[in-house]
């Protein structure tokens, strides 16, 4: 080969590595490569008709709409999380929702040591990262002041019966909606308010016991939320003679919709809980290398009243005006996300 052909090929050569740097360093620079993986992972299995089984339909309605799969880790219990976290990255996905404010600390941990983009829900301030870290936060109080309105049109005995199962932050702030929807259309109903326990979201007897004192003591219309403990509430609620003044003693429920095992036709509604507009954006949002920033799950986007064939038409239409005026801020619903400012306000 002449000096010039050699040249000509240590060239070349030079041309080709530099070119491949450009490529490595563009890829570098570049978003993120598209989700096909979506880990989701959340305490119990996706058999309680709420917050589990609708976080894990709203994954799966996220990933599908997407063009992703979904990596299942639920049943993953509330304590030492992080091996499951850990074990979702290791299997290859390129997103982890982290379903349980519980997960807010070990998430974040995963996210930063396999670089793998989570959602986390109830973070502390500080906690949202740009491409790694997206927080979840609820106007959840929105959603009950629908359940309220209900439940002050329905009840007979004008006492409405609320059953908690943790000091949980999203049930305490539906408490204080729930109160505040009921006086909106109801000037005299009082209630009656329990919690089963610190962290009982599973205690379906407890659910039980609670609930029937609530009853006990003048409740015909009962705002339940509690995960597995529900079942609890509700065959309470089957089992109850109904207070003085009522027929009949009403469950409505949280998250998710219990139609298909409410034999007794006692669940007059649900606040559910659609969690797939959320998932749906996050996913696309790294894809678009945005990802990292704070969603709300609101009137707006994702929180509504089931309907049901147990209230009057006439009913329905309040409710559903009532949706449109706190969806577009017309009604403020205030926010009580403790135990001791939800007593304060129902005065119970």
């Amino acid at each position: 080969m002449s000096r010039r052909g050699r040249a000509a090929g240590v060239t070349g050569l030079v041309l080709v590595a530099i070119a491949a740097l450009v490529v490595v360093a563009g890829g570098a620079a570049s978003p993120a490569a598209k989700v096909t993986e979506v880990g989701f992972a959340a305490p119990e299995k996706p058999t309680d008709y709420g917050w589990n089984q609708q976080g894990f339909a709203g994954a799966k309605k996220a990933a599908a709409a997407t063009g992703a799969k979904v990596i299942d880790a639920t049943g993953s219990g509330y304590d030492n999380v992080e091996p499951n976290l850990r074990r979702l990255a290791q299997q290859g996905a390129d997103l982890i929702i982290a379903h349980a404010s519980g997960y807010n600390s070990a998430a974040p941990a995963v996210a930063q040591e396999f670089n793998v983009p989570v959602v986390v829900w109830d973070a502390k301030a500080g906690a949202v990262k740009k491409g790694l870290v997206s927080n979840v936060l609820t106007q959840a109080q929105q959603g009950a002041y629908l359940a309220g309105v209900l439940a002050g049109l329905t009840t007979k005995t004008n006492t409405l019966g609320i059953v908690v199962s943790a000091s949980d932050e999203n049930w305490f702030k539906q408490s204080g909606g729930y109160v505040q929807g009921a006086r909106s259309v109801n000037k005299n109903v009082k209630f009656k308010y329990g919690r089963i326990g610190q962290a009982s979201y599973a205690d379906a007897a407890g659910g039980k016991r609670i609930t029937q004192t609530v009853i006990a003591a003048g409740a015909d219309v009962v705002f339940g939320m509690g995960d597995g403990s529900s079942f609890g509430m509700m065959q309470a609620v089957e089992t109850a003679k109904a207070p003085s003044g009522a027929s009949k003693v009403w469950f409505i429920d949280v998250i998710g919709d219990k139609r298909k095992i409410d034999k007794k036709g006692v669940l007059l509604s649900s606040e559910l809980w659609d969690f797939a507009p959320i998932y749906t954006r996050a996913i696309k949002a790294v894809n678009a290398g945005t990802f990292g920033t704070t969603y709300v799950l609101d009137a707006k986007n994702g929180l509504s009243l089931l309907k049901t064939n147990k209230a009057p038409a006439s009913v329905w239409a309040k409710v559903a005006a009532a949706q449109k005026r706190v969806a577009n801020g017309s009604v403020k619903v205030v926010s009580t996300p403790t135990e001791a400012a939800v007593k304060k306000y129902c005065k119970c």
